[in-house]
C-alpha cells in the first residue's frame, strides 16, 4: 500500500532460493533439442499455413530471446519455492536487497517471470515440432560473456545485459492519451545509456548502497520495456493468424505477457518515488518522479493503461494496448528494438541475419 508520503509499505514475503542450475539448464535447452524426439500429432502433417508457421517461429525466437535474459536476472536476483526454505532478509545478497527495496516480492516475482518464459519457448518449439514444423534454435549463438559475479552460472549467453540503452518512452506513452500507432512519439522517463542492469562482478555486489540500487532501478525500467514489447508483439501477430489454434495460443501466451507487464509498471514506479529516489550513480539518477514537471505522464501510481485512440481518432477514447500495427510492434520492429537496446551486444552477424530473417517472415504473413 502507498503511504501518504509515497513511500510503500508492504508485508515482507520472504520465499526460498530457486537453485539457478535449475534456471540455467531450463533456458539452456528450450532449443530443437529439448523437443526434438516429438512427432507430429498422430502422425499427421503439419495443418498450418506458411504464415501461420512464421508467425510462431517468430514469437518463438521473441521467447528463447526472453528467456536468455530473464535467466541472467533470476540467477543474480531471484528467490523461489524449491527448496521450500524460508529466506532471511540478511541472506540476500546486495542485488536481491535493492530490488527487494522496489518490491519485497520482486525476486520472487523475477523468477516466476523467468519460468514462464522458459515454458513459452519450450511450449512454442514443441507445438511447432508437433506439427511437423522446424523449430527455433538459438544454441550456436549462446557465446557471449555473461556475469561473473557470485551466484552467475558460467555459461555462455544469448543477450547481454550489461550495455543496455534501455528505452523508457514506454513509462510515458501508457500514461499519455495518444497512441504510437497514430504517429504520437514520447520522450524519454529516464535517460538510461550504456549502463548495467545486473551485477558485471562481485566488485558491483560489494559497492555502495546508490551503486546496486541504480543497477537494480535500471533491471526494473528494463523489465517493463521487455514486456511490454512482448504485449505488443503478440498482439499485433494476433492480427494475422489465420489457424483458430493459433489464436488460442496468441491469446494465451500473450495475456501472460500483459500480466508480466502490469507488475513491471508498478515496479519500476517505486524506483523512481519516496524511499528509494532520487539515488545517483556515476551520472544516472532516478528522480522522484512525484516532483517531476511532466506531471501525470510519469506518476508513479498510475499503473493502468490510460485511455487513448484507438481504431480511428474520431472514436471514443479506450484503453489498450499499444503500439498494434507492425511498423511499431511487429517482428521486425521487436528485433529493431532489442538491437538498440543493446541485448545483442557482441553478437555475431550471422545471428542478426538469423533473427531478423524470421521476423521479416512473419511479418509478411497474412490471415
Amino acid at each position: 500500500m502507498q503511504k501518504s508520503d509515497g513511500s510503500i509499505n508492504r508485508p515482507v514475503n520472504r520465499r526460498s532460493f530457486l537453485k539457478t542450475g535449475m534456471l540455467a539448464g531450463s533456458a539452456a535447452t528450450v532449443g530443437a533439442g529439448l523437443v526434438g524426439s516429438l512427432k507430429p500429432a498422430f502422425g499427421q502433417s503439419s495443418s498450418l499455413t506458411k504464415g501461420d508457421v512464421a508467425i510462431l517461429r517468430m514469437l518463438a525466437a521473441a521467447e528463447l530471446i526472453e528467456a536468455d535474459l530473464w535467466t541472467q536476472y533470476a540467477e543474480l536476483g531471484g528467490i523461489g519455492d524449491n527448496p521450500p526454505i524460508e529466506v532471511a532478509p540478511n541472506q540476500l545478497n546486495s542485488y536481491q536487497a535493492a530490488l527487494s527495496n522496489l518490491d519485497t516480492d520482486g525476486p520472487q516475482y523475477i523468477t516466476s517471470n523467468t519460468l514462464d518464459e522458459v515454458s513459452h519457448a519450450t511450449f512454442l518449439n514443441g507445438y511447432l515440432e508437433s506439427k511437423g514444423e522446424r523449430p527455433v534454435n538459438f544454441d550456436e549463438f549462446r557465446t557471449l560473456q555473461g556475469s561473473t559475479a557470485t551466484g552467475a552460472d558460467n555459461i555462455g549467453r544469448l543477450t547481454c545485459l550489461q550495455h543496455l540503452n534501455v528505452d523508457t518512452s514506454w513509462f510515458i506513452r501508457y500514461r499519455s492519451n495518444t497512441n504510437p500507432d497514430f504517429g504520437a512519439t514520447y520522450p524519454q522517463a529516464v535517460t538510461i545509456t550504456n549502463r548495467t542492469a545486473i551485477p558485471i562482478t562481485d566488485a558491483d555486489l560489494n559497492g555502495s548502497a546508490a551503486h546496486i540500487q541504480v543497477i537494480a532501478n535500471t533491471a526494473a525500467f528494463h523489465f517493463g520495456y521487455i514486456e511490454q514489447g512482448g504485449a505488443s508483439l503478440y498482439a499485433s501477430m494476433g492480427q494475422k493468424a489465420s489457424s483458430a489454434e493459433l489464436l488460442e495460443i496468441i491469446f494465451g501466451i500473450g495475456g501472460d505477457e500483459v500480466c508480466h507487464f502490469l507488475e513491471w509498471v508498478d515496479f519500476a514506479g517505486n524506483g523512481v518515488q519516496a524511499p528509494v529516489a532520487p539515488v545517483t550513480d556515476t551520472g544516472l539518477t532516478f528522480p522522484d518522479f512525484f516532483a517531476s514537471p511532466l506531471g501525470v505522464l510519469v506518476q508513479p501510481s498510475l499503473i493502468f493503461p490510460v485511455p487513448c485512440e484507438f481504431i480511428s481518432p474520431g472514436l471514443p477514447h479506450c484503453s489498450v494496448i499499444r503500439p498494434l500495427t507492425d511498423k511499431f510492434g511487429g517482428g521486425v520492429a521487436t528485433i529493431a528494438s532489442f538491437t538498440a537496446d543493446g541485448l545483442f551486444f557482441g553478437q555475431s552477424k550471422e545471428f542478426l541475419n538469423v533473427v531478423n530473417k524470421i521476423a521479416a517472415e512473419a511479418d509478411a504473413a497474412t490471415r
